[in-house]
Protein backbone atom coordinates (compact mmCIF):
# COMPACT_ATOMS: atom_id res chain seq x y z
CA UNK A 1 0.00 0.00 0.00
CA UNK A 2 3.14 2.30 0.81
CA UNK A 3 3.45 1.89 -3.02
CA UNK A 4 0.67 2.89 -3.92
CA UNK A 5 0.11 6.11 -1.50
CA UNK A 6 3.79 7.61 -2.83
CA UNK A 7 2.25 7.00 -6.27
CA UNK A 8 -0.83 9.54 -5.43
CA UNK A 9 1.29 11.71 -4.02
CA UNK A 10 3.41 11.57 -6.70
CA UNK A 11 0.31 12.27 -9.25
CA UNK A 12 -0.96 15.16 -6.90
CA UNK A 13 2.06 17.10 -6.78
CA UNK A 14 2.36 17.19 -10.43
CA UNK A 15 -1.15 18.08 -10.91
CA UNK A 16 -2.30 14.80 -12.43
CA UNK A 17 -4.39 12.99 -9.68
CA UNK A 18 -7.82 12.47 -11.23
CA UNK A 19 -10.79 12.38 -9.18
CA UNK A 20 -14.61 11.81 -9.86
CA UNK A 21 -17.32 14.46 -9.66
CA UNK A 22 -20.60 13.00 -9.49
CA UNK A 23 -23.90 14.96 -12.19
CA UNK A 24 -27.20 15.46 -10.80
CA UNK A 25 -28.48 15.09 -13.88
CA UNK A 26 -28.57 14.25 -17.56
CA UNK A 27 -25.30 15.30 -19.85
CA UNK A 28 -27.71 17.50 -21.62
CA UNK A 29 -26.71 20.87 -22.31
CA UNK A 30 -27.37 22.20 -19.05
CA UNK A 31 -25.80 20.02 -15.89
CA UNK A 32 -26.43 19.43 -12.40
CA UNK A 33 -23.08 19.60 -10.54
CA UNK A 34 -22.91 19.76 -6.67
CA UNK A 35 -26.29 21.48 -6.46
CA UNK A 36 -25.39 24.30 -9.36
CA UNK A 37 -26.93 24.60 -12.96
CA UNK A 38 -23.79 24.68 -15.29
CA UNK A 39 -23.16 24.45 -19.42
CA UNK A 40 -21.90 21.09 -20.11
CA UNK A 41 -19.35 20.56 -22.26
CA UNK A 42 -17.09 18.09 -21.44
CA UNK A 43 -19.71 15.35 -22.65
CA UNK A 44 -19.47 13.44 -25.97
CA UNK A 45 -23.39 13.79 -26.64
CA UNK A 46 -22.78 15.20 -29.85
CA UNK A 47 -26.34 14.83 -31.27
CA UNK A 48 -28.35 16.08 -28.10
CA UNK A 49 -30.12 12.59 -28.06
CA UNK A 50 -28.93 11.34 -23.96
CA UNK A 51 -32.09 12.55 -22.36
CA UNK A 52 -34.39 12.07 -25.60
CA UNK A 53 -37.85 10.98 -25.17
CA UNK A 54 -37.94 8.59 -28.00
CA UNK A 55 -34.95 6.74 -26.77
CA UNK A 56 -36.22 6.41 -23.46
CA UNK A 57 -39.05 4.91 -25.38
CA UNK A 58 -37.27 2.28 -26.89
CA UNK A 59 -35.25 1.40 -23.85
CA UNK A 60 -38.90 1.25 -22.30
CA UNK A 61 -40.46 -1.16 -24.85
CA UNK A 62 -37.29 -4.03 -24.66
CA UNK A 63 -37.84 -3.67 -21.27
CA UNK A 64 -41.35 -4.49 -21.60
CA UNK A 65 -40.97 -7.10 -23.66
CA UNK A 66 -37.11 -9.05 -22.65
CA UNK A 67 -36.58 -7.56 -19.04
CA UNK A 68 -33.63 -5.63 -17.90
CA UNK A 69 -30.45 -7.95 -18.51
CA UNK A 70 -29.10 -10.31 -21.75
CA UNK A 71 -28.73 -13.19 -19.04
CA UNK A 72 -25.47 -14.58 -20.99
CA UNK A 73 -23.18 -14.38 -23.80
CA UNK A 74 -24.36 -13.58 -27.10
CA UNK A 75 -23.80 -17.32 -28.49
CA UNK A 76 -25.51 -18.68 -25.66
CA UNK A 77 -28.49 -16.80 -24.83
CA UNK A 78 -28.03 -13.09 -25.11
CA UNK A 79 -28.83 -12.62 -28.40
CA UNK A 80 -32.28 -10.86 -28.75
CA UNK A 81 -34.12 -10.15 -32.47
CA UNK A 82 -33.01 -6.36 -31.23
CA UNK A 83 -29.61 -7.21 -30.95
CA UNK A 84 -29.83 -8.37 -34.87
CA UNK A 85 -31.75 -5.70 -35.80
CA UNK A 86 -29.47 -2.95 -34.64
CA UNK A 87 -26.43 -5.18 -36.33
CA UNK A 88 -27.87 -4.47 -39.77
CA UNK A 89 -29.04 -0.93 -38.42
CA UNK A 90 -25.45 -0.10 -37.93
CA UNK A 91 -24.11 -2.26 -41.57
CA UNK A 92 -26.44 0.16 -43.37
CA UNK A 93 -25.42 3.30 -41.65
CA UNK A 94 -22.10 2.36 -42.43
CA UNK A 95 -22.78 1.18 -45.98
CA UNK A 96 -21.19 -2.70 -45.36
CA UNK A 97 -22.59 -6.10 -45.21
CA UNK A 98 -23.15 -6.60 -41.44
CA UNK A 99 -22.09 -5.37 -38.33
CA UNK A 100 -21.49 -7.08 -34.86
CA UNK A 101 -22.25 -4.99 -31.61
CA UNK A 102 -19.71 -5.64 -28.68
CA UNK A 103 -20.28 -4.12 -24.75
CA UNK A 104 -17.79 -0.99 -25.42
CA UNK A 105 -16.06 0.80 -28.09
CA UNK A 106 -13.08 0.04 -25.94
CA UNK A 107 -13.31 -3.76 -26.18
CA UNK A 108 -14.69 -3.52 -29.81
CA UNK A 109 -11.21 -2.38 -30.76
CA UNK A 110 -9.34 -5.14 -28.92
CA UNK A 111 -11.27 -7.83 -30.47
CA UNK A 112 -10.40 -6.14 -33.81
CA UNK A 113 -6.85 -5.91 -33.47
CA UNK A 114 -6.72 -9.17 -31.60
CA UNK A 115 -8.75 -10.78 -33.61
CA UNK A 116 -7.26 -10.13 -37.60
CA UNK A 117 -3.66 -9.75 -37.11
CA UNK A 118 -0.95 -11.27 -35.12
CA UNK A 119 2.56 -12.52 -35.14
CA UNK A 120 3.74 -12.24 -38.75
CA UNK A 121 1.67 -9.06 -39.34
CA UNK A 122 2.39 -5.45 -38.71
CA UNK A 123 0.54 -2.42 -37.87
CA UNK A 124 1.08 1.08 -38.79
CA UNK A 125 -0.21 3.09 -36.19
CA UNK A 126 -1.31 6.82 -35.94
CA UNK A 127 1.12 8.48 -32.79
CA UNK A 128 -2.48 10.08 -31.74
CA UNK A 129 -4.71 6.67 -32.05
CA UNK A 130 -6.97 6.42 -28.52
CA UNK A 131 -5.37 3.83 -25.65
CA UNK A 132 -7.84 1.50 -26.79
CA UNK A 133 -6.46 0.58 -29.96
CA UNK A 134 -2.79 0.63 -28.04
CA UNK A 135 -3.81 -1.72 -26.41
CA UNK A 136 -5.39 -3.94 -28.89
CA UNK A 137 -1.68 -3.84 -30.94
CA UNK A 138 -0.10 -4.98 -27.66
CA UNK A 139 -2.43 -7.87 -27.83
CA UNK A 140 -2.42 -8.71 -31.19
CA UNK A 141 1.56 -9.60 -31.08
CA UNK A 142 1.72 -8.08 -34.80
CA UNK A 143 4.71 -5.90 -35.12
CA UNK A 144 3.42 -2.34 -34.24
CA UNK A 145 5.29 0.62 -36.51
CA UNK A 146 3.58 4.19 -35.36
CA UNK A 147 4.09 6.93 -38.03
CA UNK A 148 3.76 10.98 -36.97
CA UNK A 149 0.30 12.12 -36.61
CA UNK A 150 -1.82 12.42 -39.66
CA UNK A 151 2.09 12.86 -41.67
CA UNK A 152 1.03 10.25 -44.88
CA UNK A 153 4.73 11.49 -46.04
CA UNK A 154 5.84 9.30 -43.35
CA UNK A 155 3.05 6.66 -43.62
CA UNK A 156 4.49 6.26 -47.25
CA UNK A 157 8.26 5.88 -45.83
CA UNK A 158 7.18 3.36 -43.11
CA UNK A 159 5.20 1.29 -45.75
CA UNK A 160 8.12 1.27 -47.80
CA UNK A 161 11.06 0.36 -45.69
CA UNK A 162 9.09 -2.37 -43.36
CA UNK A 163 9.10 -5.28 -44.73
CA UNK A 164 6.84 -8.38 -43.79
CA UNK A 165 5.60 -11.44 -45.60
CA UNK A 166 2.67 -10.84 -43.61
CA UNK A 167 -0.64 -8.72 -43.94
CA UNK A 168 0.03 -5.20 -43.46
CA UNK A 169 -2.67 -3.23 -41.31
CA UNK A 170 -2.93 0.67 -41.30
CA UNK A 171 -5.15 1.73 -38.04
CA UNK A 172 -6.39 5.26 -36.89
CA UNK A 173 -8.61 7.24 -35.48
CA UNK A 174 -11.41 8.84 -37.94
CA UNK A 175 -11.41 11.75 -35.37
CA UNK A 176 -9.15 12.35 -32.93
CA UNK A 177 -10.86 12.87 -29.90
CA UNK A 178 -8.18 15.09 -27.60
CA UNK A 179 -7.44 17.10 -30.76
CA UNK A 180 -10.77 17.29 -33.25
CA UNK A 181 -8.59 17.08 -36.33
CA UNK A 182 -10.07 13.57 -38.92
CA UNK A 183 -7.94 11.58 -40.52
CA UNK A 184 -6.85 11.80 -43.74
CA UNK A 185 -8.34 8.82 -45.05
CA UNK A 186 -8.23 9.07 -48.65
CA UNK A 187 -5.10 9.63 -49.12
CA UNK A 188 -4.64 6.10 -46.18
CA UNK A 189 -6.58 4.15 -48.71
CA UNK A 190 -4.58 5.01 -51.83
CA UNK A 191 -1.34 4.30 -49.45
CA UNK A 192 -2.84 1.19 -48.56
CA UNK A 193 -3.82 0.28 -52.13
CA UNK A 194 -0.28 1.10 -53.07
CA UNK A 195 1.09 -1.23 -50.30
CA UNK A 196 -1.54 -4.08 -50.47
CA UNK A 197 -2.39 -3.25 -46.88
CA UNK A 198 -5.61 -2.73 -45.15
CA UNK A 199 -7.24 -0.08 -43.24
CA UNK A 200 -9.31 0.13 -40.26
CA UNK A 201 -10.57 3.13 -38.61
CA UNK A 202 -12.10 4.22 -35.00
CA UNK A 203 -15.18 6.05 -35.93
CA UNK A 204 -15.65 6.38 -32.00
CA UNK A 205 -15.97 10.74 -32.48
CA UNK A 206 -17.03 10.83 -36.26
CA UNK A 207 -20.47 8.24 -35.78
CA UNK A 208 -23.61 9.94 -36.37
CA UNK A 209 -21.24 12.99 -36.47
CA UNK A 210 -19.84 13.37 -39.98
CA UNK A 211 -20.62 12.01 -43.05
CA UNK A 212 -24.36 12.82 -45.20
CA UNK A 213 -25.69 10.31 -43.97
CA UNK A 214 -23.79 10.44 -40.73
CA UNK A 215 -21.94 7.15 -41.37
CA UNK A 216 -18.73 8.36 -40.04
CA UNK A 217 -15.21 9.66 -41.87
CA UNK A 218 -15.87 7.75 -44.96
CA UNK A 219 -18.85 9.21 -45.19
CA UNK A 220 -17.46 12.67 -44.40
CA UNK A 221 -15.27 12.10 -47.73
CA UNK A 222 -17.81 9.57 -50.02
CA UNK A 223 -15.12 7.36 -49.97
CA UNK A 224 -16.54 3.64 -50.64
CA UNK A 225 -17.02 1.48 -47.81
CA UNK A 226 -15.49 -1.31 -49.32
CA UNK A 227 -12.32 0.99 -49.45
CA UNK A 228 -12.23 0.95 -45.44
CA UNK A 229 -11.90 -3.36 -44.17
CA UNK A 230 -12.32 -2.44 -40.57
CA UNK A 231 -14.77 0.16 -39.05
CA UNK A 232 -15.12 0.61 -35.29
CA UNK A 233 -17.88 2.46 -33.88
CA UNK A 234 -19.24 3.20 -30.54
CA UNK A 235 -22.93 3.78 -29.27
CA UNK A 236 -21.43 6.31 -26.69
CA UNK A 237 -21.01 9.32 -27.83
CA UNK A 238 -23.82 10.51 -30.81
CA UNK A 239 -25.75 7.30 -30.39
CA UNK A 240 -26.43 8.06 -26.56
CA UNK A 241 -26.27 4.85 -24.95
CA UNK A 242 -23.73 2.23 -24.58
CA UNK A 243 -21.42 -0.31 -26.56
CA UNK A 244 -19.41 -0.59 -29.51
CA UNK A 245 -19.47 -2.24 -32.90
CA UNK A 246 -17.23 -3.26 -35.54
CA UNK A 247 -18.43 -3.40 -39.20
CA UNK A 248 -16.82 -5.11 -42.64
CA UNK A 249 -17.95 -7.76 -44.86
CA UNK A 250 -19.65 -10.87 -43.95
CA UNK A 251 -17.01 -12.86 -43.64
CA UNK A 252 -15.46 -10.50 -41.77
CA UNK A 253 -17.31 -10.11 -38.64
CA UNK A 254 -18.62 -14.14 -39.66
CA UNK A 255 -15.05 -14.12 -38.22
CA UNK A 256 -15.16 -12.01 -35.66
CA UNK A 257 -18.08 -13.56 -34.51
CA UNK A 258 -16.53 -17.16 -34.05
CA UNK A 259 -13.06 -15.87 -32.99
CA UNK A 260 -13.29 -12.68 -31.01
CA UNK A 261 -12.14 -13.32 -27.03
CA UNK A 262 -14.09 -10.09 -25.72
CA UNK A 263 -17.03 -11.04 -27.99
CA UNK A 264 -17.42 -14.35 -27.14
CA UNK A 265 -16.60 -14.57 -23.36
CA UNK A 266 -18.99 -11.45 -22.12
CA UNK A 267 -22.52 -11.51 -21.49
CA UNK A 268 -24.38 -9.69 -24.25
CA UNK A 269 -25.28 -5.77 -23.34
CA UNK A 270 -28.88 -5.50 -21.97
CA UNK A 271 -32.29 -5.20 -24.28
CA UNK A 272 -32.70 -1.70 -22.82
CA UNK A 273 -29.60 -0.75 -24.16
CA UNK A 274 -30.01 -2.57 -27.58
CA UNK A 275 -33.09 -0.56 -27.68
CA UNK A 276 -32.35 2.93 -27.14
CA UNK A 277 -29.32 2.48 -29.78
CA UNK A 278 -31.76 1.40 -32.34
CA UNK A 279 -33.86 4.07 -32.02
CA UNK A 280 -30.72 6.73 -32.18
CA UNK A 281 -29.13 4.80 -35.50
CA UNK A 282 -33.12 5.83 -37.05
CA UNK A 283 -32.53 9.68 -35.47
CA UNK A 284 -29.05 9.78 -37.25
CA UNK A 285 -30.57 9.16 -40.59
CA UNK A 286 -33.84 10.95 -40.67
CA UNK A 287 -32.67 13.97 -39.11
CA UNK A 288 -29.52 15.11 -40.76
CA UNK A 289 -30.07 19.05 -39.19
CA UNK A 290 -28.79 17.70 -36.29
CA UNK A 291 -25.66 17.46 -37.53
CA UNK A 292 -25.77 20.53 -39.60
CA UNK A 293 -26.30 22.53 -36.61
CA UNK A 294 -23.64 21.02 -34.62
CA UNK A 295 -21.10 21.65 -36.65
CA UNK A 296 -22.30 25.70 -36.97
CA UNK A 297 -21.73 25.56 -33.32
CA UNK A 298 -18.49 24.29 -33.27
CA UNK A 299 -17.63 26.94 -35.88
CA UNK A 300 -18.82 29.74 -34.27
CA UNK A 301 -17.10 28.79 -31.04
CA UNK A 302 -13.91 28.40 -32.83
CA UNK A 303 -14.00 31.88 -33.91
CA UNK A 304 -14.76 33.06 -30.67
CA UNK A 305 -12.31 31.63 -28.74
CA UNK A 306 -9.57 32.37 -31.27
CA UNK A 307 -11.10 36.04 -31.77
CA UNK A 308 -10.17 36.84 -27.79
CA UNK A 309 -6.54 35.22 -28.02
CA UNK A 310 -6.91 31.59 -27.00
CA UNK A 311 -4.97 28.82 -28.68
CA UNK A 312 -7.39 26.75 -30.34
CA UNK A 313 -6.02 23.45 -32.48
CA UNK A 314 -7.58 23.80 -35.40
CA UNK A 315 -9.90 20.99 -36.78
CA UNK A 316 -13.80 20.00 -38.41
CA UNK A 317 -14.76 18.25 -35.10
CA UNK A 318 -17.12 19.74 -32.23
CA UNK A 319 -14.36 19.02 -30.33
CA UNK A 320 -12.61 22.34 -29.19
CA UNK A 321 -9.57 22.14 -27.31
CA UNK A 322 -7.54 25.14 -26.15
CA UNK A 323 -4.30 24.50 -25.18
CA UNK A 324 -3.09 26.09 -21.70
CA UNK A 325 0.14 23.80 -21.44
CA UNK A 326 1.44 23.04 -17.77
CA UNK A 327 -1.33 20.61 -16.03
CA UNK A 328 -1.48 22.63 -12.75
CA UNK A 329 -2.31 25.72 -14.45
CA UNK A 330 -4.91 24.01 -16.78
CA UNK A 331 -7.12 22.32 -13.54
CA UNK A 332 -6.92 26.25 -12.42
CA UNK A 333 -8.69 27.15 -15.69
CA UNK A 334 -11.34 24.77 -15.55
CA UNK A 335 -12.05 25.55 -11.94
CA UNK A 336 -12.51 28.90 -12.88
CA UNK A 337 -14.85 28.40 -16.05
CA UNK A 338 -16.81 26.47 -13.39
CA UNK A 339 -16.81 29.52 -11.41
CA UNK A 340 -18.20 31.56 -14.34
CA UNK A 341 -20.96 28.71 -15.14
CA UNK A 342 -19.41 26.41 -17.26
CA UNK A 343 -18.55 22.82 -16.91
CA UNK A 344 -15.42 21.43 -18.95
CA UNK A 345 -12.29 19.12 -17.39
CA UNK A 346 -8.86 19.61 -17.50
CA UNK A 347 -7.34 17.12 -20.18
CA UNK A 348 -3.61 16.23 -18.81
CA UNK A 349 -0.81 13.29 -19.43
CA UNK A 350 -1.00 10.78 -20.05
CA UNK A 351 -4.17 11.44 -21.89
CA UNK A 352 -2.05 13.70 -24.25
CA UNK A 353 1.53 14.86 -24.39
CA UNK A 354 3.58 16.60 -21.77
CA UNK A 355 3.80 20.44 -22.05
CA UNK A 356 -0.20 20.06 -23.96
CA UNK A 357 -2.48 20.18 -21.05
CA UNK A 358 -5.83 21.35 -22.35
CA UNK A 359 -9.74 22.45 -22.15
CA UNK A 360 -11.23 20.07 -23.88
CA UNK A 361 -15.05 21.50 -25.01
CA UNK A 362 -17.23 19.66 -26.69
CA UNK A 363 -20.40 20.70 -27.99
CA UNK A 364 -24.27 19.71 -28.81
CA UNK A 365 -26.58 19.99 -31.29
CA UNK A 366 -28.99 21.10 -28.22
CA UNK A 367 -26.57 23.93 -26.88
CA UNK A 368 -28.64 26.86 -27.25
CA UNK A 369 -26.83 29.92 -28.85
CA UNK A 370 -26.88 31.62 -25.68
CA UNK A 371 -24.88 28.58 -24.10
CA UNK A 372 -22.41 29.44 -27.07
CA UNK A 373 -21.66 33.09 -25.82
CA UNK A 374 -22.07 31.83 -22.33
CA UNK A 375 -19.18 29.41 -23.31
CA UNK A 376 -16.73 32.01 -24.39
CA UNK A 377 -17.05 34.59 -21.83
CA UNK A 378 -16.27 32.09 -19.54
CA UNK A 379 -13.36 31.29 -21.39
CA UNK A 380 -12.47 34.87 -21.80
CA UNK A 381 -12.65 35.49 -18.13
CA UNK A 382 -10.73 32.58 -17.13
CA UNK A 383 -7.78 33.46 -19.52
CA UNK A 384 -7.32 36.96 -18.52
CA UNK A 385 -7.61 35.79 -14.76
CA UNK A 386 -4.67 33.26 -15.47
CA UNK A 387 -2.77 35.80 -18.14
CA UNK A 388 -3.03 33.03 -20.80
CA UNK A 389 -5.23 36.04 -22.25
CA UNK A 390 -2.95 39.58 -22.55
Amino acid sequence: MQRFQSALHHLKEAGLYRRMRSMGSASAPRVNVDGRSLVMCAANNYLGLVDDDRLREGAIDAIHRYGTGASGARLITGTTDLHLHLEQALAELKQTEAAIVLNTGYMANLAALSTLVGAGDVIFSDELNHASIIDGCRLSKAAVVVYRHNDMDDLRHKLENYATTGQRLIVTDGVFSMDGDVADLPAITDLAQAYDAWVMVDDAHATGVFGEHGGGTADHYGLPADSIHIQVGTLSKALACEGGFIAGSTVLIDYLRNRARPFIFSTALSPPVIGAALRAVEIVSAEPQRRKRLHALAQRLRKGLSEVGLQVIPGEAPIVPIVIGDPERTLEYSRRLEHHGVFATAIRPPTVPPGTSRIRLTLMATHADEDIEQIIDACTKAGKELGVIS
